[in-house]
């Protein structure tokens, strides 16, 4: 019997799972019905090249600069798209194929959100997903021998603060998904659960599959059936067809793994290994797609009729935590620190996340406001960090662009 929101009544539970007192039987459940695809954000940027001339010259200057070799941006405003450009090309080699804006780039961990967290949120709408179920009760071999393992919930994977560490390169010794799986789940803790957040992919990584196994569904085919076909998000998904290779800019010239240029399989080595579907990355995207997104997230916050979550799912899991101490950390998203990815104007109930690739996508409720930043900064060799410098200018120059047009 279903209680609440995925909690469960006692029967069959797994003995090395109890919690504050609490037992759980872990349950598939019939997924819900799709929901009716929302209104995508409405063509409106016959002004963008005046608009926003500066923030589009930060781009090119990036580009000239070799930052990253090309780029494709949206602007999204109160339901209009107010740019939609593509600048620059594949790679920084002459005759390159050029970006345009409907290039699909490898998202990085904006899979974190547009896939993962999307997935979680669902699930807690409809009652398939209690926050704070142990993963141990999903997993049991989760729990090995360390006490603590049992205290680490699906809400603490969310935030950040599972006490898993940040990053393993599982890749150099699994060759297998199930490899690799296996040894994220007895991955040692490097924290307390809750005692502090640090940033884990390794989190991520089991957190997508303990949705997958709740859901009944993979984690591919639920975004494609659940959350990319609903919006139309059709340049949107895990493990592009091979038809779209030649589409896709690359992203590392792999001389220490794979061995090849990478171009059109997910840049990011563990996730390679799992076949290209994880919690943590995975997902390729154009930037016009994750504008249809974000209008979703927004008119889902505002609560409008037929959105594709609840208002109050997004209220709870793009809510800045009390605790840690100074971490920025939602359920699965991000807020802005200081100082920040996502400039200096953004309100403080914006939400976001970043890409290690290059990419980002920022979400300013007060503004009605969604920005999405999509390159390939880490060809050909990951080194070039200087992202980090223009990003936050970039969502400044936006912003003031739209403040002097108001």
């Amino acid at each position: 019997m279903q209680l609440g929101h995925g909690r469960r009544q006692k029967s069959g539970i797994h003995p090395v799972c109890r919690l504050a007192s609490r037992d759980y039987d872990v349950l598939t459940l019939t997924p819900s019905p799709v929901k009716a695809p929302t209104r995508a954000p409405e063509p409106a940027f016959e002004r963008q090249d005046t608009q926003f001339a500066r923030a589009f010259q930060i781009i090119q200057q990036a580009i000239e600069d070799k930052v990253f070799p090309g780029a494709s941006l949206v602007v999204a405003q109160a339901g209009r798209l107010l740019a939609l450009r593509g600048l620059g090309s594949f790679t920084y080699e002459a005759g390159a194929a050029a970006i345009s804006k409907e290039t699909v780039f490898d998202v990085a961990s904006v899979t974190k959100v547009v896939g993962t967290t999307a997935m979680a949120m669902l699930l807690y709408d409809a009652g398939q997903l209690d926050l704070d179920l142990p993963v141990c009760s999903v997993f049991p071999e989760f729990a090995g021998e360390d006490a603590r393992r049992r205290e680490v919930t699906v809400r603490l994977l969310l935030a950040h603060s599972s006490g898993l560490p940040a990053y393993e390169r599982l890749f150099q010794h699994a060759r297998t998904r199930e490899e690799l799986v296996q040894a994220a789940m007895t991955t040692p803790l490097a924290a307390a659960p809750g005692e502090r957040a640090e940033y884990s992919d390794i989190g991520f990584i089991i957190l997508g599959e303990v949705l997958a196994r709740l859901a009944g569904e993979t984690l591919d085919r639920f975004c494609q059936t659940r959350i990319f076909g609903p919006l139309g998000m059709a340049h949107t998904g895990y493990c592009p067809p091979a038809a779209w290779k030649a589409e896709i800019p690359p992203t590392v010239d792999d001389r220490e793994f794979r061995h090849r240029v990478v171009q059109g399989e997910v840049h990011d080595e563990n996730a390679s290994v799992m076949g290209g579907v994880s919690g943590h990355a995975g997902v390729f995207a154009s930037a016009g797609d994750l504008a249809a997104f974000a209008q979703a997230v927004l008119d889902s916050r505002s609560g409008r009729e037929g959105a594709l979550f609840r208002r109050e799912t997004v209220l709870l899991f793009t809510r800045r935590p009390v605790a840690p101490a100074k971490d920025s950390h939602a359920l699965g998203w991000d807020t802005p620190s200081q100082p920040s990815q996502s400039g200096q104007y953004l309100s403080e109930s914006s939400f976001g996340h970043l890409g290690y690739t290059g990419t980002s996508l920022w979400i300013d409720p007060e503004r009605e406001l969604s920005l999405t930043l999509l390159t390939n900064r880490t060809w050909p060799d990951n080194r070039n960090q200087q992202i980090k410098e223009v990003r936050p200018r970039w969502h400044d120059a936006v912003v003031e662009a739209l403040s002097c047009s108001a």
